[in-house]
């Protein structure tokens, strides 16, 4: 299979899933993939092995490198980020279509050469200490930042290697013990 016919077959699977998940916005926000940078990797490692890495509070438009060439940044309206290949783009926290008052995660994917750039929102709590992407090749934890104070929502981001067989199954919303916040299955075409 060319790089082309692959990257054709893995966007549309992708749009498909975020048509679907569209349908329930509360819950499945978008879908992008990402690797985990390792300058958090690090951080996350330094972290007992029974506590979460600390959750990195951000200025509003501090710009985060998130891998894969990806800037991340949050203001009190949402998520925005860019990437090699596309401008700004944006998720809004505040708009109604999120309920802040429950907890949820979602998710977006691109596709950035390579590789997938996973990141989302979630919602519904200030508890939360990370975020784990069930991959068809194994678990991705991905790092979370947040602004300061008790606004009820963040982000998180992620990115995995692009492959024709790579499927996002979970993406499970932790607090600092591990247990369960909210998941989220992404829908299959």
């Amino acid at each position: 299979m060319t790089r082309l016919t692959r990257t054709k077959k893995c966007a549309a699977a992708v749009a498909i899933a975020a048509a679907a998940m569209a349908a329930v916005p509360a819950v499945a926000q978008a879908v992008a993939p990402m690797r985990v940078p390792a300058e958090a990797q690090g951080r996350q490692a330094e972290a007992p092995a029974n506590e979460a890495a600390p959750v990195r509070v951000v200025a509003p438009g501090e710009r985060v490198q998130a891998g894969a060439g990806v800037e991340i940044w949050l203001t009190e309206e949402g998520k925005h980020w860019s990437t090699p290949e596309t401008g700004h783009q944006f998720r809004s926290a505040v708009d109604g279509n999120l309920d802040l008052r429950h907890p949820s995660v979602g998710l977006s994917t691109e596709i950035l050469g390579d590789r997938c750039f996973l990141s989302g929102l979630y919602t519904g709590t200030d508890h939360a200490r990370s975020v784990v992407v069930s991959t068809g090749d194994g678990e991705v934890t991905a790092p979370l930042v947040r602004l300061p104070g008790s606004p009820g929502w963040g982000a998180w981001y992620a990115d995995v290697p692009l492959h024709d067989d790579l499927t996002i199954d979970r993406v499970t919303l932790l607090d600092g013990r591990g247990k369960k916040i909210a998941s989220m299955t992404p829908s299959r075409p």
